[in-house]
């Protein structure tokens, strides 16, 4: 049986691949003003802690060049632009427009304007200079990208030598008793709570659907060895709902 190269997921749905950039847009259009609030909420405010280690992971100093894709509502790059310093740069980067508005305006209002830049683009084809950042990071958004091996050469090819790429996604529980708890809260407590607060359950039954069909840990260590990226591993966050993973390019 040939395997149809024309489709992908959507959750639990098989869609046309031109299809996918739209239909993950409109969800994020509508989750775009409730997106922080429902990020505390559906986490109980565990994502803070999660991307503070992925920032600690980066290893990002003093004077780096970071590219935070899929940077959304800008919480990496608050992270990063306090390593940094003045002497570094910031890209804050997403395909979404109303992302992108969201964090920009939030990033301006808290007074974070020298070192950031903004840009809407698409992973799977960045539109930046070969060995351009020290550090590129893409946070809750690789899941969402439809041609994950191609924005994981994209993301390879604009790192400088020596440089490193972070992934941090949900991932995929490392216990029966995580996974089951995790389950049922993933498709029965965070569609009802999408529905009260963001007045938009479909969204957040998506967003359930897409962690599942994400690549296991092993399978995205070795995605990300296949674009070219070494030394690559990987760190279980919560017992394996959340991973950080780390790569390297030489």
């Amino acid at each position: 049986m040939t395997e149809n190269t024309n489709t992908t997921h959507f959750g639990f749905k098989e869609v046309p691949k031109e299809q996918k950039v739209e239909l993950v847009r409109d969800v994020f259009d509508s989750v775009a003003n409730k997106y922080d609030v429902m990020n505390d909420l559906m986490s109980l405010g565990i994502h803070r802690i999660w991307k503070r280690i992925a920032v600690q992971l980066s290893n990002v100093r003093e004077g780096d060049a970071v590219l935070d894709l899929a940077g959304g509502t800008g919480d990496l790059t608050t992270l990063f632009s306090k390593r940094t310093g003045k002497t570094g740069r910031i890209v804050l980067a997403d395909i979404n427009a109303s992302m992108l508005t969201a964090g920009r305006d939030r990033l301006i209002d808290n007074g974070l304007l020298g070192n950031v830049s903004y840009a809407q683009v698409n992973a799977e084809c960045l539109p930046f200079e070969d060995n351009s950042f020290d550090c590129v990071c893409i946070a809750f958004g690789l899941r969402n990208v439809t041609d994950k091996d191609a924005a994981l050469r994209s993301m390879a090819r604009v790192l400088k030598p020596g440089g490193r790429v972070i992934v941090l996604e949900f991932s995929h529980p490392t216990d029966k008793i995580t996974e089951k708890v995790y389950d049922f809260y993933s498709f029965n407590v965070l569609p009802r709570v999408g529905e009260i607060v963001a007045k938009d359950a479909n969204s957040y039954r998506y967003l359930a659907e897409s962690i599942r069909m994400h690549p296991k840990q092993d399978e995205l260590k070795t995605m990300m060895e296949n674009a070219g990226l070494e030394r690559c591993e990987y760190f279980n966050l919560t017992n394996g709902i959340v991973a950080v993973h780390r790569g390297y390019k030489f």
